[in-house]
């Protein structure tokens, strides 16, 4: 294995992480903060309204996005397998 082929592979498995982190995290992040603005408005300091409506949409968007999640991953071990001959000699 080259020192190319390993960055190469380690960009690319970071690449998709980050890309399925930031599908996966944002909407519930979103929530979170608007959640969070309401509190404030209104003054409520209540733990279990910022985390449940974060967990919904957590939950929602985990369900929403899967198909297309665990299409990219099978993408990249496709990717893998086929260039295992360029890993091993």
């Amino acid at each position: 294995m080259t020192p190319d082929v390993a960055a190469d592979l380690a960009a690319d498995a970071l690449r998709l992480v980050t890309l399925i982190v930031l599908v996966l995290i944002t909407p519930g992040l979103l929530v979170g903060v608007l959640v969070s603005l309401f509190q404030a408005a209104t003054q409520i300091n209540e733990q279990t309204l910022s985390f449940l409506p974060r967990l919904l949409v957590t939950l929602l968007a985990i369900g929403m996005a899967g198909y297309w999640v665990s299409d990219k991953l099978m993408q990249y071990t496709v990717n893998i397998f086929q260039r295992a001959a360029q890993l091993v000699g």
